[in-house]
């Protein structure tokens, strides 16, 4: 592992009583992720998958059975380490007699925000968020939206180092997930490090520099989104202006044909493709592009869910 990561988990394992005090269920089984400075990182998987209990671990607010966890060098657990984060809950809860400002204010206090710059930055973070018109309206008041992004702002008080947000696009309008993925576009661009927790997978594609994806408490994959969806060994390629279809020396050689107007889209072995390059240009076709083949982003994670033997839906894990 690098020397250099802003958050790390090593074989991270929680579990719980069982029902009526019979054995123990697990949650998490063995979780480990690294996650580089000033970079955005998906912590993706089906609801039950041990993500928010992993997230709370590393915040502190849930005791681990084993593991160990690191932010910025230091133990996550320790006031040094936990100093340097911001954490946004996947359903935020406020005083509801307060008003916006007022818990702001409360939540810098708790922060370690000085009285100096607290007013500005309740001012700032609640602009940012969109809320500076709303800053005197009682929390009891807000819609679903408005919590999350009242939320989103009390994450970003004291200017943390590192943002934890947990389903962070939840109860938002398609115009406040486009503002959330900006808002974490625009943190990495300050240096800040992102943690993002989803099971949104065009939120995580959308912003993250690599994922890690959990399924059943324990990593299934790791890496770069586009090179987990890449197929290996195959690639897709687009022709146009054939005028009488596949030429036949195609005939077996592609697959997932699909016809686009004059387009026809399909995939080939990397081994057959200067075979079909060829039959293509004898028929009078021309080539459009040639990409890696990509899976989508539903059939890759339905794949790897069913090939860890469970399903989206797992009763019993948080």
């Amino acid at each position: 592992m690098s020397d250099r990561a802003a958050i790390r988990v090593s074989n991270a394992r929680k579990s719980y009583p069982g029902s009526l005090g019979k054995g123990r269920t697990t949650v998490v089984e063995d979780v480990g992720l690294e996650v580089a400075g000033g970079t955005v990182h998906g912590l993706l998987g089906p609801n039950g998958a041990g993500k928010t209990t992993t997230v709370k671990m590393l915040l502190g607010l849930v005791r681990p059975d084993a593991g160990e966890f690191e932010v910025l060098g230091r133990s996550s657990r320790a006031p040094s380490g936990r100093a340097s984060l911001g954490f946004l809950p996947e359903q935020p809860y406020f005083p509801p007699q307060l008003k916006a400002a007022q818990a702001m204010r409360l939540y810098g206090r708790l922060a370690g925000v000085g009285r100096a710059r607290l007013e500005d930055e309740i001012a700032s973070k609640l602009s940012l968020v969109g809320l500076d018109r709303h800053a005197d309206v009682q929390i009891s008041k807000f819609s679903r939206g408005m919590l999350q992004r009242l939320g989103i702002a009390q994450a970003l008080l004291g200017e943390p180092r590192i943002v934890v947000l947990d389903e962070p696009a939840s109860g938002l309008d398609p115009v406040g997930q486009r503002d959330m993925r900006n808002l974490m576009l625009s943190l990495k661009d300050d240096g800040v490090t992102v943690l993002l927790s989803s099971h949104q997978l065009s939120e995580v594609e959308a912003v993250c520099d690599r994922v890690t994806i959990v399924n059943r408490g324990r990593v299934a994959s790791e890496g770069r989104l586009d090179d987990l969806l890449n197929v290996e060994g195959q690639v897709s390629l687009v022709v146009r202006d054939l005028a009488d279809g596949l030429p036949a020396p195609m005939e077996g050689l592609v697959s997932d044909v699909a016809v686009k107007g004059s387009s026809w889209v399909f995939s080939v072995a990397q081994t057959d493709v200067r075979r079909v390059i060829d039959a293509v240009d004898e028929a009078g076709g021309s080539l459009v592009s040639l990409n890696p083949k990509r899976e989508s982003r539903e059939d890759y994670f339905s794949r790897l869910l069913d090939s860890d033997g469970a399903s989206t839906e797992e009763a019993g894990t948080r």
